[in-house]
């Protein structure tokens, strides 16, 4: 049996994040071309089907993988080896059962759920995408296995190919269904009259409003598959790996606690964090209700101030009264993909630290955990400072950079930008800091301060937003003080509980004044540029920004902003920081 692998808390997070940022790109290769093909209208289906998918996802999965993990981790650190390999065997079980159970509810909300939307039809694609609830369950059983024996590999490995999977047999899938129905229908109408879907249709316009929701479920069935080989994936390399014991470390460990003990530890362990993620959820949807509601209130009763604000990119877009408060929301819209980027790549820290923290804090090793939870915290600094101040100060450029199609709605979604580049580093240490508190056993923490912070944006966005003066504007507001309470609270007890105090000048001050001088500096070479080459803004953006970075690393280094504990964390760390210590460049 292979000798176990033990990653430190940068490598396991560099792991997941190449994992992360790989996922990512393959989502994008599979959705443009997916929209391209079944149109936005089919694509509407397909997107529809994740309103009710994700929240049920998401509570069936919370805990249970980082209950695994940091009882795994702490097992391991304990010598209680049999242990650790019993809570793989028990939470196998028990995330069959939160897997099945979730599926089965989703099937049984499919047809109530679509007609409550209003679209029946979306129940195909909901059905299909039910059974990802159970693979997915099965998966993180291993996964937060791996993770606990401090093992990353198998976690990324698996989500690429599930991503990639997932891409490559939904665009097939649904370019030879697509082809092969339209073939039906010009081969097979009379006088534009054919029976399809149940129905008779009259037109290929009718035909194709009528095979939108099964071509979005033929689509959706790349997702189930990805999941299913992912799991296939985990179980081949346990078989062919092992658990990651040698026949010696099992020998030499304590006969294992009792299953129903395990279970019931896992189960007190994952039980608040689920809470906190059902809070989170409903948070979410009723954040999402509020901002639509409020923001249709405000279009309802300042239309003239609406329009004197965004009259211009209005009358660019051609969008009618009526539909001016979506054609405002999507412009938002825009902007979250770019606000929840870094968040999503500095997730993985916390991923990564709640083994390495679990296991420092079960032998209370005081100088680990100080240096795990600034090292966590530094990292986080060191890549959302840079990024949130550097959409700040090129809002505008990137986003027509990105979407020259929706230009039209940069006056409005250019601010929003601002506000988020300007929080970036609240939303990208929040998660961090919560897996760090349910690592230490505090999982109570973050369920209140989730509930305290949803309750202030929810409130704000019913102020805010319900002024036609300030109108969607409020939502970016809302969310920056919402992250901002949370994150005050919970590193306020993070540090309380765990007794550490943190070096604020190497964890916050130095990653600032880099990351203050990357924005400065993209902001001032844009504007030179962009006089200088007015009729080529594009390339003036992408090279402001590879100003801004020059200048990061440049004044990074200067002000000795990255640690040694950090650089030996990395892969041959030591030797890496041999060099970088003789040029004096470590703090």
């Amino acid at each position: 049996m292979a000798e176990r692998k033990k990653q430190s808390l940068l490598t396991g997070a560099g792991v997941l994040a190449i994992a992360t940022v790989l996922v990512k790109i393959i989502g994008a290769l599979y959705k443009i071309p997916l929209v391209n093909l079944i149109t936005s209208e089919g694509y509407g289906y397909f997107q529809g089907t994740y309103a009710i998918y994700n929240p049920l996802y998401a509570i069936s999965m919370a805990g249970l993988p980082i209950a695994v993990s940091k009882m795994v981790s702490q097992n391991v650190e304990a010598g209680r080896m049999r242990d650790a390999q019993a809570i793989f065997r028990v939470s196998r079980k028990l995330f069959f059962i939160v897997g099945g159970v979730g599926t089965l509810l989703l099937m049984l909300l499919a047809v109530p759920y679509s007609h409550f939307v209003k679209t029946p039809m979306n129940y195909v694609s909901v059905l299909v995408v039910a059974p990802c609830i159970l693979f997915c369950c099965m998966m993180s059983s291993f996964r937060g296995y791996y993770e606990g024996l401090r093992n990353m590999t198998p976690t990324g490995v698996s989500q690429v190919i599930e991503a990639g999977i997932k891409m490559v047999v939904g665009l097939a899938a649904t370019t030879v269904y697509f082809k092969y129905q339209m073939n039906r229908y010009h081969t097979g109408n009379v006088d534009g009259l054919f029976h399809a879907f149940g129905m008779d249709v009259h037109s290929e316009v009718e035909f194709l409003a009528a095979m939108y929701p099964y071509a979005a479920a033929v689509a959706i069935s790349g997702v189930t598959i990805g999941s299913m080989v992912g799991l296939v994936y985990l179980f081949l390399h346990a078989k062919r790996k092992g658990l990651g014991f040698t026949r010696e470390e099992l020998v030499n460990s304590p006969a294992p606690r009792s299953d129903k003990d395990l279970r019931s530890q896992i189960i007190r362990i994952a039980a608040p964090i689920a809470l906190t993620s059902l809070i989170l959820n409903l948070s979410n949807l009723i954040d999402d209700f509020t901002v639509r509601n409020r923001l249709a209130h405000a279009v309802e009763v300042g239309m003239s101030v609406i329009k004197g604000m965004y009259g211009a990119s209005i009358a660019a877009a051609g969008t009618l009264d009526e539909n001016i408060p979506n054609y405002i929301y999507g412009a938002h819209g825009s902007v979250l993909n770019l606000r929840n980027l870094i968040p999503t790549i500095t997730l993985t820290l916390g991923i990564s630290a709640i083994p390495v923290l679990s296991a420092a804090w079960h032998r209370k090793d005081k100088r680990e955990i100080k240096v795990t939870i600034e090292s966590a915290l530094r990292i986080c600094m060191l890549i959302a400072l840079p990024a949130g101040l550097g959409m700040a100060a090129l809002a505008e450029p990137i986003l027509k950079l990105l979407y020259p199609s929706e230009a039209h709605t940069a006056p409005i979604s250019a601010p929003l930008l601002v506000v988020y580049g300007l929080g970036m580093f609240l939303f990208s240490t929040t998660s961090p800091i919560t897996n760090m508190l349910q690592a230490v056993g505090r999982m109570d923490i973050p369920v209140k301060t989730i509930a305290i912070g949803s309750a202030i944006k929810i409130v704000m966005n019913f102020i805010l937003i319900g002024n036609p003066s300030i109108n969607i504007h409020g939502a970016p507001i809302s969310t920056v003080v919402m992250y901002c309470v949370m994150l005050a609270i919970n590193l306020t007890m993070l540090l309380r509980v765990t007794q550490v105090r943190i070096n604020l000048v190497s964890v916050f001050l130095k990653p600032f004044l880099a990351a203050a001088a990357c924005g400065l500096s993209a902001f001032g070479a844009y504007r030179l540029l962009a006089a200088v080459l007015p009729t080529h803004l594009k390339i003036a953006t992408v090279i402001s920004i590879l100003v801004g970075g020059g200048f990061y690393v440049i004044v990074l280094f200067a002000v000795k902003g990255i640690a040694k504990d950090d650089v030996e964390m990395l892969p041959k760390g030591e030797k890496i920081a041999k060099v970088l210590a003789k040029f004096k460049l470590l703090g």
